[in-house]
């Protein structure tokens, strides 16, 4: 029986994990938010492990790489880079590929600080990088119940996933094309 050849996906899922070491003199930023806390985050950027998350899942999803790949950390050029900007880099080769962003749903782990007093200034800064609406993000802190180096308040780690629709399907639609 012959193979057929299938056209690519109208829509793509992406993963994404980041995980930094939590050290004193860091600044602790998730989804560009600067939260109070005693440690920060270790990176040869500025660390922020929740839009590193976020670049591997849209990265992924879009089938075009990965963050270490687009921002090697062995380039001085991004020596504590603003992840924001790096975050906003990636979505822009996302959307060149042919694709956006449908929705984003992330989970950061850390004992401290708490992420819940600040969710909703996350999902508005990390919707405000991407250019969408806030309720097509959603954050949510969990704990490691005092296990391992996150447990220990030795690291902090972030896991996103995303779902990516083709540009090429939007546009076939407002056609009145295929659905």
């Amino acid at each position: 029986m012959p193979y057929r050849v299938q056209r690519p996906s109208e829509f793509r899922v992406g993963l994404g994990q980041d995980l930094h070491r939590l050290v004193t003199g860091r600044r602790f930023l998730l989804g560009g938010v600067e939260i109070p806390a005693e440690k920060g985050e270790l990176a040869h950027s500025d660390g922020d492990v929740l839009c590193h998350a976020i670049a591997d899942a849209i990265l992924g999803a879009a089938g075009i790489g990965d963050i270490g790949e687009l921002f090697p950390p062995s380039d001085p050029m991004f020596k504590d880079a603003d992840s924001r900007v790096l975050l906003q880099t990636a979505y822009g080769e996302v959307k060149r590929a042919g694709w956006r962003l449908v929705n984003l749903d992330c989970v950061v782990i850390c004992e401290k600080p708490k992420v819940l007093p600040y969710r909703e200034r996350i999902r508005s800064s990390l919707a405000a990088i991407l250019g969408i609406e806030p309720c097509s993000v959603m954050v949510k802190g969990k704990t490691s119940e005092g296990l391992g180096d996150i447990g220990q308040e030795l690291a902090v780690e972030a896991v996103a996933v995303c779902l990516l629709e083709s540009i090429r399907r939007m546009a076939r639609n407002r056609r009145g094309g295929r659905k």
